[in-house]
């Protein structure tokens, strides 16, 4: 509990100091620069789409490994 008491102010300066150095950052962004980024979003979107399926199938296939010795346990 004494080391709980001593990691939350330090976490909480950590989260202050990144919020104030993320804040500068919102700076303008070069016109020529924008279409780029804006292709970039895209093409990481669509990957993101790609992959949701695939981590849902993994996911699933994980629990059913979990479960399957338990359920093979309890019928024998």
């Amino acid at each position: 509990m004494k080391s709980l008491k001593r990691v939350i102010p330090f976490l909480a300066s950590v989260v202050a100091l990144m919020g104030l150095s993320i804040a500068p950052a919102h700076a303008a962004l070069n016109p020529a620069i924008a279409p780029a980024f804006t292709g970039l979003q895209t093409d990481v979107l669509a990957l993101v789409d790609m992959v949701w399926p695939v981590l849902i199938a993994v996911t699933v296939a994980f629990i059913i490994l979990r479960l399957f010795p338990k359920a093979a346990n309890k019928a024998v």
